[in-house]
């Protein structure tokens, strides 16, 4: 059929999990104000009454009712005119007798005042950051609901939830589940198809979502609504850019990439045509990373209850770009840089950081720590008489600089941000306790070479601290060509202990991001003995992983709630 005039809404959201009553409250804001356009269907993200990934909040019984309790009254307060599609949870009856998990991942449609009916998700992915079988049952049958226009036309709306929507196996020439639950909605002769989404981001992942999504509309000869949460919850980001598309796979509606956002979507081709409800990507990936970087940052400080934010200012690369991360994310007069110079610390380490400062306009504070490690060094000396100085006394440094920090967060309540890239984290070039130390590790999925290509963007005339100084440099060019150095002794460079970061980085992401085997790397043109090493310092480095702060994550294989790897085990390069 043609939906006509017909007018839908997308309520783009950014759910603080658990906050049941602040959910509903922005719910029903933006249902209110959508409605005011004649939207006659308001289609929201996946469990967006309670925030995406709840976990194991789920087990908790009081929570699950509290979220019954919580749609029943969304309902009654909407606009009694407009149906309302809502992520949440809903109980499984049969769990007890069937053995079954006692949850549906499931949507609800709230409409004149009522819960009108009940759709489950039948896909539920348990891989990478996901695992909703731990908590999910999963739905049997086709979801669909009928919806009177206001010409009085029947509209069958076909319902589906986040994974739901992606195992078409024409798109991906495979499937990854036995059913295919849009083939199965098509079948019951559907008009529309929503998808309520909580899809987090990666970059590069917005291309292979709208081309798979604008396949499916062309494939079943439908329109489809896609609605994407955003937003960072803990180490997750979510990029937004819901989306619709008419029948022949054209796009009519983006909304914002990194923000909440209402969209007003018709498939009436004269209104579409020119409409500006298309939001842009970002040029290119740095720009992008950026702003999900920034917004992880933002929401963590926020979600968490934090106002300002403390950095380690060691005058490189990697602390320069979190502290223009934090402050564009929170303000520059939110933001502390603290200065720790030691013997070891170069003359520009400390021009470069203050540089870098003033560029920022963040204030800073200055702790020389020598007097620290003679200290050490004396209460130690019995003990390691018989010793020669090595690693230990390098690490005692970062250890001394991180334990200063953490002081300081402890002090003033600031949140203390790790600035280690995920070339350092990947292979243990990183000091447990020491420069591991934060609340949040900001770049821990950033390769060192994107952390260079970022920082090259930010001086650009397109970059957005670049514009709030008025063309003048972000990050101070000497930071930027200078070789990258722990200064943890005499003349220490990176590439004393590190191969070449373009080298290390590639190999990093054939044997992290594409699960290449060390053999398989060496064929691509690697030298065997370097491969072998990473392979092996990535191995060891594991017990270190698994005590760091949270990371924010950027690509599709990054270290945290997705990273699965044994500490003690054995592995053969």
């Amino acid at each position: 059929m043609t939906i006509g005039n017909a007018k839908f809404g997308i309520a783009q959201l950014n759910p603080l999990i658990g906050d049941l009553v602040g959910n509903c409250d922005r719910l029903l804001s933006a249902v209110q104000k959508l409605a005011s356009q004649d939207v006659q269907l308001v289609v929201t993200s996946e469990l967006s009454i309670c925030g995406y990934p709840p976990r194991d909040l789920l087990m908790n019984q009081r929570f699950v009712s509290d979220m019954e309790s919580a749609i029943a009254d969304l309902a009654q307060n909407l606009p009694h005119d407009v149906a309302v599609l809502v992520g949440t949870v809903s109980r499984n009856p049969n769990a007890s007798k069937m053995g079954g998990k006692p949850l549906f991942n499931s949507a609800a449609l709230l409409q004149d005042g009522k819960v009108r009916q009940i759709f489950h998700k039948r896909l539920l992915p348990t891989y990478d950051v996901f695992d909703e079988d731990r908590y999910f049952e999963a739905g049997h049958g086709s979801e669909v609901f009928t919806l009177k226009l206001r010409d009085q036309t029947l509209l069958r709306v076909g319902v589906t939830i986040c994974e739901d929507i992606w195992n078409d196996e024409i798109f991906w020439g495979k499937r990854s589940y036995a059913n295919d639950p849009v083939a199965d909605l098509v079948e019951k002769d559907v008009d529309l198809l929503v998808n309520l989404s909580a899809s987090p981001y990666a970059v590069g992942k917005q291309k292979l979502r709208q081309s798979m999504l604008s396949h499916s509309a062309i494939v079943h000869n439908l329109p489809l609504i896609y609605v994407n949460q955003v937003g960072a919850n803990d180490d997750l980001i979510f990029d937004g850019r819901s989306m619709a598309f008419n029948h022949k796979g054209a796009i009519v509606g983006r909304a914002k990439c990194f923000e909440e956002d209402l969209m007003v979507i018709s498939f009436n081709e004269g209104e579409y045509r020119h409409n500006s409800n298309i939001h842009e990507n970002h040029e290119h990936d740095d720009a992008e990373i950026f702003a999900a970087l920034v917004l992880g940052v933002r929401d963590y400080v926020q979600k968490c209850h934090f106002q300002k934010v403390v950095i380690g200012l060691s005058g490189g690369i990697d602390s320069a770009l979190v502290a223009a991360i934090a402050t564009e994310a929170i303000g520059k007069e939110n933001v502390l840089g603290v200065l720790m110079p030691s013997p070891y610390s170069s003359s520009h380490s400390i021009t470069d950081a203050i540089a870098l400062a003033k560029n920022l306009g963040i204030s800073t504070k200055t702790i020389p720590i020598q007097s620290m490690m003679e200290a050490f060094e004396a209460s130690l000396a019995e003990l390691f008489s018989d010793r020669s100085s090595d690693v230990t006394e390098e690490n005692l440094q970062s250890r001394i600089r991180g334990s200063l920090l953490m002081a300081i967060s402890n002090k003033f309540g600031h949140l203390l941000l790790s600035t280690g890239n995920k070339s350092e984290v990947s292979v243990g070039y990183c000091t447990l306790y020491g420069d591991m130390n934060g609340g949040l590790a900001a770049i821990a999925d950033v390769p060192k070479t994107r952390v260079f290509s970022i920082c090259e963007w930010l001086n650009l005339t397109s970059s957005p601290l670049k514009i709030k100084q008025h063309g003048k440099e972000v990050i101070p060019i000497n930071i930027i060509i200078k070789p990258p150095s722990a200064e943890l002794k005499p003349d220490q460079l990176d590439q004393d202990s590190l191969p070449p970061y373009d080298i290390l980085d590639d190999i990093l992401h054939k044997l992290i991001n594409q699960h290449l085997s060390a053999a398989e790397i060496i064929a691509s043109g690697h030298d065997q003995a370097i491969v072998d090493r990473v392979v092996r310092l990535v191995k060891i480095a594991e017990f270190k992983r698994r005590q760091s702060a949270p990371g924010l994550r950027i690509t599709d294989r990054a270290f945290g709630s997705g990273w699965r790897m044994p500490i003690a085990s054995k592995v053969t390069p």
